[in-house]
């Protein structure tokens, strides 16, 4: 691994992930042998990647440097903050410090793992202080969609360096857990020397709307409604789910939680005094039907449209246990993430043919960001007043506009730094300078297996899932340099044998010379044969259906 050239007195500062992206988010703050990282999260697929669960960074640095790794914080409790926690720790066990909610969910996650009883885990609020010889790590309270959100301002030798976690500016949130104003007053008043802050927004001139502003909304569809209600939010999104749960309970209705993220997420938040909701007040699928559609709200996921959640069951009526009832009234309490927006109208379109009332959509003011938009980004960089910005946790486009903003906010524009992930900036008190960069790609995880997917792989799949495949089967005696028997040609996904007898007998015919000719060669071999029988299938198919199907010899060698 090429050696950055960061000095003894320099603070470095890099994003393993989460720059130029929304996803994956890990950072690490060092200086000189010690690392502070900040979140492990994942990142899901987009479309290309077939069959990809989740992608996580590439550790490699962090692997080479795990001497130097002091902790991993948490700002929280979000997939693409934790969901990379046991994979990291699968590599390197370094301490983990979490909020209330953020350590059982990380908990969780570990156990899934088989990884809980080796890890070192340990609850922190937004009073921790965590002290290293070089550096101390303190953080400050902000609000986002889920409780126990922090900021972090990492104190180093060199300054402070901030990093913001997911916030927004909600000054009545509903988990009582206002951002810490006073707080990020007192760290730009004693003096920042970076900020590393949430991008998300940055394209919306807006300040974010509070939940409390939903909850409004949700109560007066509540005031509304008659028939049973059916609410679809993220799991992750326990804010919302209060919100929810609350306006019910004050309708007199019960609730009953399909989807077992949902269900985990109604545990947790119980557990730890984020969610209110009396015993009495949840029913099971069996209770359903004794009870009046007008005391009822179902609270399930499936909220973006995907296809094994809840939601989705119900409208295509594959649910076991509900369906959909003449004067069901369903909410879809979230905004479709980019990618989602036609498997979201799907759902919507089953609800809707299956006899359901359904409220989505920004004009029925039922959603608002966890995010802030670009007024709060400005509050941030007015509170901080740093020497220095990184933009952090966004595309490429919201990294350069949440510049702009800095600009604005009196952070001179070549104090600014748009980073990929693997770039490295190096800091002192009064300079700072891009110090090189290691490899940060992508590693994909599909089922069990950790990278073991890569792009030739991916290409393989993409070829067979939209050209097919054609199997050459023969028998072969290269010693006698006959063929004992074949060769016979299968299709799958590329031409209907029965309707394609002329085609696959004239490519047999063609298979048959190119393995005559290809055993009279003086190496003839295995490999050679098969290569060949490759190049000309290919060349016949593509000249017959100008398709390239994926072609695969298997020779059994007598």
């Amino acid at each position: 691994m090429k050696k950055l050239n960061v000095k003894n007195n320099e603070t470095a500062i890099f994003g393993v992930g989460g720059l130029g992206e929304i996803g994956k988010n890990t950072y690490g703050i060092q200086f000189q042998d010690e690392i502070i990282l900040i979140d492990a999260g994942i990142k899901f697929p987009e479309d290309e990647l077939l069959g990809i669960d989740y992608v996580i960074p590439d550790y490699h640095y962090l692997i080479a440097n795990q001497q130097k790794i002091k902790a991993l914080v948490i700002t929280h409790g979000h997939e693409d903050h934790i969901g990379g926690v046991p994979y990291l720790l699968k590599d390197l066990n370094v301490p983990v410090y979490a909020g209330p909610l953020a350590l059982a969910l990380i908990k969780n996650k570990l156990d899934e793992h088989g990884l809980l009883k080796t890890a070192e885990l340990h609850e922190i609020s937004d009073d921790t202080v965590l002290k290293f010889r070089k550096t101390s790590v303190e953080f400050f309270r902000t609000t986002h969609s889920i409780p126990d959100t922090l900021g972090v301002a990492v104190h180093t030798p060199s300054g402070v360096i901030v990093q913001t976690g997911d916030y927004k500016f909600d000054l009545t949130p509903v988990t009582n857990q206002p951002p810490d104003l006073q707080k990020m007053a007192r760290l730009g008043a004693e003096g920042v020397l970076c900020l590393m802050s949430d991008s998300t927004n940055a394209e919306k001139p807006i300040w974010t709307k509070s939940e409390k502003w939903v909850g409004k909304s949700i109560r007066r569809i509540f005031d509304q409604v008659d028939g049973r209600i059916i609410f679809a939010t993220f799991a992750s999104n326990i804010s919302r789910m209060e919100t929810a749960c609350e306006t019910a309970l004050s309708h007199g209705r019960k609730i009953a939680v399909f989807g077992r993220s949902m269900e985990a997420a109604i545990v947790n938040g119980r557990e730890l005094g984020y969610l209110n909701i009396p015993d009495d007040a949840l029913i099971d699928a069996n209770e359903l039907h004794s009870i009046p559609a007008n005391k009822v709200m179902i609270l399930c996921t499936g909220s973006q449209g995907e296809p094994m959640a809840a939601l989705s069951r119900i409208a295509n009526g594959t649910h076991r246990q509900i369906s959909i009832q003449p004067g069901d009234t369903v909410i879809f309490s979230s905004n479709p993430i980019p990618g989602n927006t036609i498997s979201v109208n799907h759902v919507i379109n089953e609800l809707e043919e299956a006899g359901a009332n359904v409220i989505h959509g920004k004009v029925n003011n039922i959603h608002t960001s966890g995010h802030g938009g670009q007024e709060e980004q400005k509050l941030m960089l007015r509170l901080m007043k740093p020497k220095y910005f990184m933009p952090i946790h966004g595309e490429y486009r919201m990294l350069k506009i949440h510049t702009e903003l800095a600009e604005q906010c009196g952070v001179p524009k070549d104090h600014s730094f748009i980073m990929e992930n693997g770039d490295v900036l190096a800091l002192t008190k009064d300079s700072a300078r891009i110090a090189g960069h290691f490899t940060a790609g992508d590693v994909y995880i599909d089922g069990s297996g950790i990278g073991d997917i890569g792009n030739v792989v991916l290409r393989d799949r993409q070829l067979l899932s939209e050209e097919g495949l054609v199997v050459v089967v023969a028998t072969i005696n290269l010693n006698d340099k006959i063929i004992q028997a074949g060769p016979d040609l299968l299709s799958r996904g590329f031409v209907y044998m029965r309707e394609s007898g002329e085609l696959l007998n004239e490519g047999r015919r063609l298979v048959f010379s190119t393995i005559r000719r290809a055993m009279r060669s003086k190496k003839a071999n295995e490999a050679s044969i098969r290569n060949a029988i490759i190049d000309d299938l290919q060349n016949f198919l593509y000249e017959k259906t100008e398709r390239h199907p994926m072609i695969l010899p298997m020779l059994i060698m007598d």
